[in-house]
Parts: C-alpha cells; sequence; structure tokens
C-alpha cells in the first residue's frame, strides 16, 4: 500500500458528510487536505480541527474560477495538488411529472459541471507532473434506474461513463493520472435535506436511517483507493450496507 504522508488532496463538498468524513480520514494518514464548501463556518470548523494539515477555501464547484482559486490555494499552501477528490452533489429528487425545472439544472450546475470545473481546474498540472489521482462521488443511482430520481441517476450515470472515458485517454496518453468512481449507496449524510417534503421523503428519510452507512465507510474506501501503488488504479468502488438490497 503507498504511503499518503503529505500527499495534498483537494476536497469538494467538504462541509459534511461524505466530505468532513474523507477529509479527517486523510488527515488521519497523514495527508494535507484543501477543504471546499459554500458553507465557510463549517470550513473553518473542520480546518481548525485538522490544524496544519488543512487548508480550506468557500468556493461553489459551479464556477471554474473558484475551482482554480482552490487549486492555486493548494499550490501556495502545500506546493502542489497530488489528488481531487471530487465529491459536492444534491439530490432534490421528484417525479418528472412534476416539472421541478430548477430542480433539475441545479443538478446538472453541482452534479455535472462541478466535477467537470474542478476537473478542469486541476488536470493542467495534473498533466504535467505526469501523475495525479481523480476520485468522483456518482452514486448506487449511477448504475441503475430509480424512479422519483430521474435526473438525479442522469447525473450519477454521466459521471460514470465521463470518468471511465478518460481513464481509457488518460492511459492512451499516458499521463499517469488514475481514476476512481465510488458509488455509494444509502449513507447518512444532509444529501436528503435537498428533497422537498412529501410521504416519498419520509419513507426514504426512514430508510437511509434504518440501512445507511455511516460517510466513514465512504472515507475508508477514499483512503483505500489513493492508498494504492501508483502502478495500480483501483477504477470503480461499490459501498454499501449489508442492510441494503
Amino acid at each position: 500500500m503507498g504511503n499518503l504522508k503529505d500527499q495534498v488532496v483537494l476536497i469538494t463538498g467538504a462541509s459534511s458528510g461524505i466530505g468532513a468524513a474523507t477529509a479527517r480520514a486523510l488527515a488521519a494518514q497523514g495527508a494535507r487536505v484543501v477543504l471546499s464548501a459554500r458553507r465557510e463556518g463549517r470550513l473553518q470548523e473542520l480546518a481548525q480541527q485538522l490544524g496544519e494539515r488543512a487548508a480550506y477555501l468557500p468556493s461553489d464547484v459551479a464556477s471554474l474560477e473558484d475551482m482554480q482559486a482552490l487549486v492555486q490555494l493548494a499550490k501556495a499552501r502545500f506546493g502542489r495538488v497530488d489528488a481531487l477528490f471530487a465529491n459536492a452533489g444534491i439530490m432534490p429528487g421528484s417525479q418528472m411529472s412534476q416539472i421541478r425545472v430548477e430542480d433539475w439544472m441545479d443538478m446538472v450546475e453541482v452534479n455535472i459541471k462541478g466535477v467537470l470545473n474542478a476537473m478542469a481546474a486541476v488536470l493542467p498540472d495534473m498533466i504535467a507532473q505526469q501523475r495525479g489521482h481523480i476520485l468522483v462521488t456518482s452514486s448506487a443511482a449511477g448504475l441503475r434506474s430509480v424512479p422519483g430520481n430521474a435526473v438525479y441517476c442522469g447525473t450519477k450515470h454521466f459521471v460514470r461513463a465521463m470518468l471511465d472515458s478518460f481513464r481509457m485517454e488518460a492511459v492512451a496518453e499516458g499521463s499517469g493520472i488514475r481514476t476512481t468512481t465510488l458509488y455509494p449507496g444509502a449513507v447518512k449524510t444532509e444529501l436528503l435535506h435537498s428533497i422537498a417534503p412529501s410521504p416519498e421523503k419520509d419513507a426514504v428519510e426512514q430508510f437511509y436511517e434504518q440501512a445507511g452507512l455511516d460517510p466513514e465507510g465512504i472515507a475508508n474506501a477514499v483512503v483505500y483507493a489513493l492508498s494504492q501503488p501508483p502502478e495500480v488504479d483501483v477504477s470503480d468502488l461499490v459501498i454499501r450496507s449489508i442492510r441494503e438490497g
């Protein structure tokens, strides 16, 4: 297994849930983490907990300029970027017949454009240094269809197809960049908070409470993927509770 000491990892969606748990897990392994999210207070609190191994920037993945600023912070503070964990995502689920167009576009902005912006920001340095690791949070919904979450599923299927295509490009170009797509099942995070109140939401929340994993389960998978020797690419990881069918 590789040594994560002093590896510099950018994390989007770092203010809570999977992102925050991953920041803690990586810092415990000696990595340096650069934290991105829109909620400055949450980022500041987490960075203070992690000490000198953490830096943060209140930022929006929907902005390419914000993601480029995050990379510049990483380089100014820690000298380079070794990995990106593009984790930010939202899930305001609804039936397509409800025509919640604003929610659809918000998911496209964060779940699709947010990943692309973060990748666009880190790729120039990774290509120049001929190494790097890009990890993206898809979802178990990126492997199947889920009624009531059609647009969310679509964004997560996009992540799967895009990153695997990029993986093959990286191999052909010999860039040395690894990729990992993570497919979490139900996880106890704030993801459900963006769903409009409904009996269906109540049922989903009850299921997540009964069967969902703690975010640390996904954080451990990120540590595993990043810890592999440079020639090993863990391309896909499905992580779910033993209580989830």
